[in-house]
């Protein structure tokens, strides 16, 4: 065996000389490699991969979602044409693992914290043949000591230089079951906990001082295992960080205490799922929201109460949705005082609920893989055809990620630190829609 070499499929490429975010999964299963053989990270957004250096004894890694896997069949081909061994794994694999079977010598399914190195395993004693064509781990173990990312990866992605946004987890998993939403197939029902010296440890030996919580549900622990988050927010105040940010669901906003504790850990913002403001909708949001306007403005108000930034995490296109819900969710979003906005379209991700919806009443669009990246239209609407829902999106948009609405929020968040943290919080008040509105803007690239 002569190297490990993992790959992260280009989506934005360089955005100010960086890639926007580090690749954090790529990092841990690096970290897995044993020390005795060498292990290469190439991330496609930094830099022209060198894919005419692979060769027999490389295996190759390439974790991709779904709106990456044309790019990293690509690669793929490009790999196994070199004579490598090449298997693929992340969120497209668990979902859709038949597909990745086509072009990859093995496909990986659910974690690969065990699996993986039974691959390297596998490749080292036997090559190719060795390599099984499915390695399957949905057992969602226990978070203690696994794959902590070594100081080798560490100084090979110097992440600092190399990207805008380090990522880390915490914690992992969310039992909250939506119709449109992977994270349960992917992390598994059972929220589970990172030991919080092996957080802080993780956040020193990297010298992040930012980073953004990759977590499914952070919030979910206020409820689930508030004891935990205050072992840990008590752990991160004593750090000198600039701030992070985490995912969150609206219940929150019914632990004031936990808030303030947060705050004073340098967590500035929460990623809330409010989902839709449109009532009807509420059997497809897994019991995270109602759908209703006035329940939402309420648990905005109280979290920023608590000196919390709030940004809003909105779907639109729901079988229940019509052309007002458009207006109906403007008018929310201008009045509510949320410190960020993302509204994106309702994707069919294979292997949800609304997957399989979609496939059953023949309503899934023959577009690409890319296109399901949440800006674009992948399946038939029931109150409007393709066209009306897209242009209905990039009105909202528009609306939305205008200069003066991106200045607006951005200035509002930044508001809630007194003048001696501005130099800390500049960056991450305005970062935050200026990435939703580069997201909606490269659906136009296409």
């Amino acid at each position: 065996m002569r190297r490990v070499i993992l790959i992260q499929p280009k989506r934005d490429g360089r955005v100010l000389g960086k890639a926007p975010g580090s690749p954090y999964t790529l990092m841990r299963l690096a970290s897995l490699v044993p020390d005795e053989i060498p292990v290469e990270i190439w991330d496609d957004n930094l830099r022209e991969l060198p894919m005419d250096t692979l060769g027999e004894g490389d295996l190759v890694g390439i974790s991709s979602m779904t709106i990456t896997i044309e790019r990293a069949e690509h690669l793929a081909k490009i790999a196994h044409k070199q004579g490598a061994g090449v298997v693929v794994g992340g969120v497209h694999s668990t979902l859709l693992p038949e597909h990745v079977q086509t072009f990859a010598h093995s496909s990986f399914i659910g974690e690969g914290y065990y699996t993986w190195p039974q691959a390297i395993q596998d490749f080292a004693a036997e090559g190719i043949k060795g390599l099984k064509p499915e390695y399957k781990d949905e057992s969602w173990a226990n978070l203690a000591g696994i794959a902590p990312i070594t100081d080798r990866v560490i100084q090979m992605v110097d992440e600092n230089n190399n990207y805008w946004t380090p990522y880390m987890e915490i914690t992992r998993g969310c039992p909250r079951n939506c119709d449109f939403c992977t994270a349960i197939r992917v992390s598994g029902r059972r929220m589970r906990l990172r030991p919080v010296e092996e957080v802080v440890d993780e956040i020193e030996r990297r010298g992040i001082k930012r980073f953004f919580l990759t977590d499914d549900n952070f919030g979910l622990n206020f409820s689930t295992d508030p004891e935990y988050c205050v072992q840990l927010f008590e752990a991160l105040m004593k750090l000198d960080l600039k701030g992070w940010t985490c995912q969150s669901e609206m219940s929150i906003a019914k632990f004031p205490e936990l808030l303030e504790m947060g705050k004073a850990a340098h967590l500035d913002k929460h990623f809330i799922g409010f989902e839709s403001v449109n009532p009807d909708n509420r059997s497809s949001l897994g019991g995270k929201s109602k759908g209703l306007a006035m329940q939402t403005s309420e648990a905005i108000k109280a979290i920023h109460e608590t000196g919390m930034g709030v940004v809003g995490l909105f779907v639109m296109g729901f079988d229940h949705d019509t052309p007002a819900t458009f207006q109906a969710m403007w008018d929310f979003i201008r009045t509510s005082e949320m410190d960020g906005v993302s509204t994106t379209v309702l994707t069919p991700y294979p292997s949800t609920p609304f997957y399989d919806q979609v496939i059953a009443e023949n309503r899934l669009l023959d577009v690409p893989w890319s296109h399901f990246d949440t800006s674009h239209v992948t399946f038939i609407p029931k109150n409007f055809t393709p066209d009306e829902l897209r242009d209905a999106y990039d009105w909202l948009c528009r609306k939305i990620y205008s200069p003066s609405q991106i200045a607006l929020r951005g200035l509002r968040s930044l508001r809630r630190y007194p003048v001696s943290m501005a130099g800390k919080k500049l960056f991450g008040s305005f970062s935050t829609d200026y990435g939703y509105r580069r997201a909606y803007s490269w659906r136009h690239s296409l």
